[in-house]
């Protein structure tokens, strides 16, 4: 028997988890030094007053989780005699994996005859959200680890995601973009446009002004490096803004193709806490990221 676990981090909530029979892992945030885990201290993410806390000034961290957190997912399943695949987040994004690592190594002392594997998505939010989709669909088929794994590791790079955001302030505190310029454009209306390269880092690759602009550059790069797009689903996500979004889709069906298979998602807490609100991504199958 299998159980995989996929992390909040990954936009899952606790229903588009079970959808797979997925475990879910929560990844915390900190807002005036209260620590909240998704989805254990809040039933259901309200998007709204979290981003309008931010609206208001308030810029939250994010911190790692320890090697006991991930002992209190863990051993319970490896204790019923099950083994563990954890598609997770990109790894060049946080240390929580050293403690991850940690974690299996106690584990794997106390139950020798359990197995544990990861794959890495290279991704995080909508993008490692669609790859763990696809993998999901392989789990309810009844395939196993080794070609769950196979699968995630061949495709990923296939899993391109570009996005935007609206304040640079979040970015620029968080330090977790590479080639982020720090100026003054959120004042002149600038939106960097950030993808997530190869190595599973995020990348500023460009600048466009005002929202429109913004918007129409997504749908450019899908339209340029989409393969294969109607066999894979589109995930959009946004911090708090659906009519963005709603408006990319619309995009997207106008000039692309109106049958694609397109999914919005609300961009979870702990990542939202790095890009702010207003931020808009698509997350598609192509040629390369």
């Amino acid at each position: 028997m299998l159980q995989i676990f996929v992390d909040s981090d990954m936009d899952f909530t606790p229903e588009r988890a079970a959808q797979y029979g997925f475990g879910l892992i929560s990844m915390p945030y900190s807002i005036d030094g209260n620590v909240v885990f998704p989805y254990e201290d809040f039933e259901t993410f309200d998007q709204k007053a979290f981003y309008d806390k931010l609206r208001d000034g308030v810029i939250p961290t994010t911190s790692a989780i320890g090697a006991d957190k991930y002992l209190q997912y863990f051993e319970p399943v490896f204790e019923a005699g099950q083994d563990i695949l954890y598609i997770h987040f990109s790894a060049a994004m946080s240390a929580t994996f050293g403690a991850l690592d940690d974690a299996i190594r106690r584990l794997q002392v106390k139950y020798p005859d359990r197995k544990f594997y990861e794959v890495d998505t290279l991704a995080i939010t909508t993008s490692s959200y669609n790859i763990a989709c696809e993998a999901g669909e392989l789990y309810k088929r009844g395939a196993t680890a080794e070609q769950i794994i196979e699968f995630v590791e061949k495709e990923r790079q296939h899993f391109a995601m570009y996005f935007f955001a609206d304040d640079l302030r979040f970015f620029k505190h968080s330090g977790r973009v590479s080639g982020l310029a720090a100026t003054m454009g959120t004042m002149f209306g600038i939106r960097p446009i950030i993808y997530i390269g190869e190595e599973g880092k995020m990348v500023s690759i460009g600048k466009e002004r005002g929202r429109v602009k913004a918007m129409e550059k997504l749908v450019s790069y899908v339209r340029e490096l989409g393969r294969d797009l109607n066999d894979h689903k589109i995930v959009i996500g946004h911090s708090d803004c659906e009519e963005m979004a709603l408006e990319v889709k619309q995009m997207l069906l106008d000039h692309i193709d109106s049958r694609l298979d397109i999914e919005l998602l609300v961009v979870n807490p702990t990542a939202g806490s790095h890009c702010g609100p207003n931020g808009v991504g698509i997350s598609f199958y192509a040629k390369h990221r």
